[in-house]
């Protein structure tokens, strides 16, 4: 297993419920693969470096999850067809 780390943006404009939903979304994926997911780090609505979707503000959220090689490859293609993220991007943790 390895170390993995997702931040992924969210449309500011949703509800608190809708959140939660995306949240608990991209838990299941990694755990439906048997991966292991750790506490998710809400960092609120932030400001964006640039617009995105005509929009400038965006809700952050970190994930940590173990999980084997094969998963982010798998988890990058549903994280793009969600309408509810704008961004994300994921990191290997023990990679050097």
């Amino acid at each position: 297993m390895t170390n993995y780390e997702v931040m992924f943006i969210l449309d500011p404009t949703l509800d608190e419920e809708k959140k939660e939903s995306a949240i608990d979304t991209v838990k299941g994926i990694i755990e439906s693969n048997n991966g292991t997911v750790g506490e998710a780090d809400k960092w609120g609505n932030r400001k964006l470096a640039y617009p995105i979707q005509k929009k400038n503000e965006g809700y952050y959220v970190v994930l940590p999850f173990e999980a084997e090689p094969t998963l982010p490859k798998e988890l990058d293609r549903r994280l793009r067809i969600s309408d509810l993220v704008m961004r994300h991007i994921i990191v290997n943790k023990d990679e050097k």
